[in-house]
């Protein structure tokens, strides 16, 4: 065992386990076989006092297999797909840990359901006590009635936002290759696994390929964008082969299976991270250097004073980017005024707020506590 997965692992209790299509399916349907494999694993995870989480991937390549169709064209066929392959899925699950005395609950989720504050804290609400009862919840996107509106993008996303939720110690991404390469495999000898990711660049971005697999929606260079923002909540993130015999066995005995990514040290807050990636930006706020440094440098909220130019049409409580006028990000946070609201007092002391709008809900336009600072990729 490395010193760093020592370290990086103790302490562990809470684990978000995400399998990918690529391990669970086949071109004949579901990899029965490795989802027997798996699921041994996971239970003896539970054996060994761990809680887990589990985000599962192959309902639309389930259904498709079932019906013997080759390919799906449009979105009520996918959606249809997934109605017939998730309860295929939730069934294999819940014999197989059956064997094991575990039961399994079924968490189907869309964007809407995190957006919403109260939903966000609702549904963590109901993880937590599964897992007080000892229950593995099971959890994928609700992909029967997602648009692209209120859909997570893929399942890789819609781990790193579960992780946030459920404050994991630890994030396994199971998929098709043994972990992040340097170069894409098909390149052979030349390709070189990497092992461990202090922190992503641009070199490990660039990296990472964004072809999927056939049967799956996120390729590796989805996985390392979930990784940018499961590290950034302070929580380590593992990319490993799910048909690897023995491989959460491996990694949880400190081993270097696949590729690690270390936290970041200064990690943001749930609901930082709620603002910071859950919620999608409505308009951007652009400031000038004295509001610039009150916020990076000052830890301060955002004032009317030092707000330059105003893009987009926003309500109350929408989330908003802010930039300085180089087009430097800078923070991302929930307006306490509408767009027109804030075009009238851009550029005024609050002591001049209520005589221009007639009424003055807040000093701040943005309060320091519903503001995520400094994220390269909050929009």
């Amino acid at each position: 065992m490395s010193e760093i997965r020592e370290s990086t692992l103790n302490g562990v209790k809470k684990i978000l386990i995400k399998i990918g299509s690529g391990v669970l399916t086949r071109k004949d349907g579901l990899d029965l076989g490795i989802i027997e494999q798996l699921v041994e694993e996971i239970a003896q995870l539970r054996r060994e006092g761990y809680q887990v989480v589990m985000v599962t991937s192959g309902a639309i390549a389930s259904g498709r297999h079932r019906l013997g169709l080759t390919k799906l064209k449009s979105m009520p066929e996918k959606q249809a797909a997934a109605a017939i392959g998730q309860g295929r899925i939730m069934r294999v699950y819940s014999n197989m840990f059956r064997k094991h005395e575990l039961y399994v609950a079924q968490i189907l989720l869309t964007m809407s359901d995190l957006i919403d504050r109260r939903r966000f804290i609702n549904v963590r609400n109901t993880l937590t006590k599964l897992l007080e009862w000892g229950v593995i919840p099971i959890i994928n996107e609700n992909d029967t009635v997602a648009v692209d509106e209120i859909k997570f993008g893929d399942n890789d996303q819609l781990a790193a936002m579960m992780a946030n939720l459920m404050e994991t110690n630890l994030v396994i991404n199971l998929t098709n290759t043994e972990g992040l390469y340097d170069r894409h495999p098909s390149a052979g000898k030349r390709a070189r696994l990497i092992k461990l990711v202090d922190h992503v660049t641009p070199e490990i971005e660039n990296a990472a390929t964004a072809e999927a697999d056939p049967v799956g929606m996120g390729g590796m260079k989805s996985k390392v964008q979930a990784a940018k923002k499961i590290t950034a909540c302070g929580i380590p993130y593992i990319i490993a082969s799910g048909k690897r015999k023995g491989v959460l066995g491996e990694i949880m005995s400190g081993k270097e299976t696949g590729t690690l990514f270390l936290p970041i040290e200064k990690s943001l807050s749930s609901r930082e991270y709620w603002i910071a990636f859950t919620l999608r930006s409505r308009g951007k706020l652009y400031l000038d250097e004295g509001a610039r440094n009150a916020i990076i440098q000052r830890g301060c909220s955002l004032l009317p004073s030092g707000i330059v130019k105003v893009e987009g049409e926003f309500k109350i409580g929408d989330p908003v980017i802010c930039f300085d006028m180089d087009g430097k990000l800078l923070a991302k946070g929930l307006v306490n005024y509408s767009a027109n609201e804030i075009r009238k007092i851009q550029g005024l002391k609050t002591s001049k707020i209520e005589q221009v709008l007639g009424y003055k809900y807040y000093d701040e336009v943005i309060h320091r506590d519903n503001m995520a600072v400094t994220r390269e990729d909050l929009g």
